[in-house]
């Protein structure tokens, strides 16, 4: 069984983590399939929306803690440089991209498997999910990058209780956090987070991609700065097929149909 899966079909690439039997936890296969494949995503044409899910009844508890009892003889090298040339791909990797990214979590997203979770731009939680940031549990730090995403959506005091005590959060109080923008019965989960990705897959991708471009480079830059840059966007977009077909669509009052150009 291929630790990933990953399909394309009608705009919308699914990545879907394929160890249920370890409730997800990643080993190096599927660390490097989940590079290849967010990588590839980003840059066929006929993507335009990524969803990350989890097989089973669980979303990804995060590293296989099995594995590190094998590595306990690594030195502080070895393992330094395992999450730098494994694991910080992921990250990475997802924070580059500029197409969307929806995250469907269904069950414990744990660790750094929550912390995969809050790489998305949007997550939808399923009403039997639960979030951890269980790393102090095992007397380890925030490896990959919970510490950075964590504060940042919920705020610095939330984000270090936490941290701190690696306590498991719920649907419902995710919801209320800010952590997911909805919860969904656990059979409707898939359904309607592939209406969402639908929805955003047949709007203008050029648009698209450059809002996603600039509401996160605005997190780092100051006003002055972010409206010079969005001019420079709008410059491009106006000059695009998209803008002129969106245009004609609402003047002919029927719906566009946008190729990307």
């Amino acid at each position: 069984m291929s630790e990933l899966v990953f399909d394309v079909s009608q705009g919308i690439a699914t990545i879907t983590l394929n160890r249920p039997d370890k409730r997800n936890a990643f080993n190096t296969p599927m660390l490097r399939a989940w590079t290849a494949a967010l990588e590839e995503s980003q840059a066929r044409d006929d993507v335009r929306v990524i969803v990350l899910t989890g097989a089973g009844q669980a979303f990804c508890s995060g590293g296989d803690v099995g594995g590190m009892k094998d590595r306990a003889e690594d030195t502080a090298l070895d393992r330094k440089n395992s999450l730098t040339d494994r694991v910080h791909r992921i990250p990475l990797t997802m924070l580059a991209m500029d197409k969307p990214v929806l995250v469907a979590v269904n069950g414990v997203a744990t660790g750094a498997g929550m912390d995969m979770a809050l790489m998305g731009d949007i997550r939808i939680a399923a009403a039997s999910a639960r979030f951890a940031e269980s790393y102090v549990k095992i007397g380890i730090v925030p490896g990959d990058g919970g510490a950075w995403f964590l504060p940042r959506i919920v705020g610095m005091s939330r984000a270090l209780e936490l941290l701190w005590t690696g306590r498991f959060v719920d649907a419902q109080e995710a919801l209320r956090l800010g952590i997911v923008s909805d919860v969904v019965p656990d059979e409707s989960l898939m359904r309607h987070t592939l209406a969402l990705a639908q929805r955003i897959a047949a709007g203008p991708p050029i648009a698209i991609r450059m809002i996603k471009r600039a509401a996160r480079q605005a997190q780092t830059m100051d006003l002055a700065s972010h409206l010079d840059q969005i001019s420079s966007h709008m410059a491009v977009v106006y000059a695009t097929d998209d803008h002129k077909e969106a245009v004609a669509a609402f003047l002919e009052k029927r719906t566009p149909v946008f190729t990307g150009k």
